[in-house]
Protein backbone atom coordinates (compact mmCIF):
# COMPACT_ATOMS: atom_id res chain seq x y z
CA UNK A 1 0.00 0.00 0.00
CA UNK A 2 2.94 2.23 -0.94
CA UNK A 3 3.97 2.67 2.82
CA UNK A 4 0.50 3.74 4.39
CA UNK A 5 -0.38 1.87 7.80
CA UNK A 6 -2.67 -1.48 7.02
CA UNK A 7 -4.70 -3.09 9.33
CA UNK A 8 -2.02 -6.00 10.50
CA UNK A 9 -1.87 -9.01 8.45
CA UNK A 10 -4.16 -7.08 5.23
CA UNK A 11 -3.82 -4.59 2.84
CA UNK A 12 -6.62 -2.90 4.33
CA UNK A 13 -5.93 0.73 4.85
CA UNK A 14 -6.19 1.83 8.09
CA UNK A 15 -7.49 5.25 7.17
CA UNK A 16 -10.40 3.73 5.46
CA UNK A 17 -11.55 2.34 8.79
CA UNK A 18 -11.25 5.59 10.25
CA UNK A 19 -13.20 7.01 7.60
CA UNK A 20 -16.01 4.73 8.13
CA UNK A 21 -16.21 5.23 11.89
CA UNK A 22 -16.12 9.50 11.48
CA UNK A 23 -19.09 8.63 8.66
CA UNK A 24 -20.97 6.71 11.27
CA UNK A 25 -20.46 3.35 10.84
CA UNK A 26 -20.17 1.26 14.15
CA UNK A 27 -17.50 -1.33 15.09
CA UNK A 28 -20.31 -3.91 14.65
CA UNK A 29 -21.77 -2.83 10.68
CA UNK A 30 -17.06 -2.77 9.99
CA UNK A 31 -16.76 -6.30 11.52
CA UNK A 32 -19.84 -7.63 9.53
CA UNK A 33 -18.54 -5.58 6.30
CA UNK A 34 -14.92 -7.41 6.81
CA UNK A 35 -15.02 -10.30 8.82
CA UNK A 36 -11.49 -11.17 9.01
CA UNK A 37 -11.03 -7.95 11.37
CA UNK A 38 -11.58 -8.05 15.38
CA UNK A 39 -12.45 -5.34 17.37
CA UNK A 40 -9.08 -4.92 18.59
CA UNK A 41 -8.10 -4.35 15.33
CA UNK A 42 -11.01 -1.33 14.88
CA UNK A 43 -9.43 0.09 18.07
CA UNK A 44 -5.73 -0.29 17.50
CA UNK A 45 -6.31 1.65 14.35
CA UNK A 46 -8.21 4.30 16.10
CA UNK A 47 -5.09 4.63 18.76
CA UNK A 48 -2.49 4.84 15.83
CA UNK A 49 -4.84 7.96 14.26
CA UNK A 50 -4.80 9.79 17.94
CA UNK A 51 -0.63 8.61 18.15
CA UNK A 52 -0.38 10.29 14.76
CA UNK A 53 -2.76 13.54 15.13
CA UNK A 54 -0.75 14.17 18.78
CA UNK A 55 2.52 13.72 17.47
CA UNK A 56 2.70 15.92 14.55
CA UNK A 57 4.55 19.39 15.30
CA UNK A 58 2.61 22.16 13.80
CA UNK A 59 4.66 25.27 12.18
CA UNK A 60 3.24 28.37 11.50
CA UNK A 61 4.32 31.58 9.53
Amino acid sequence: MLGKPVIRGTRLPAAMIVEKIAYGATFDEILKQYPFLESNDIQATLLYATLVMTSEEIITF
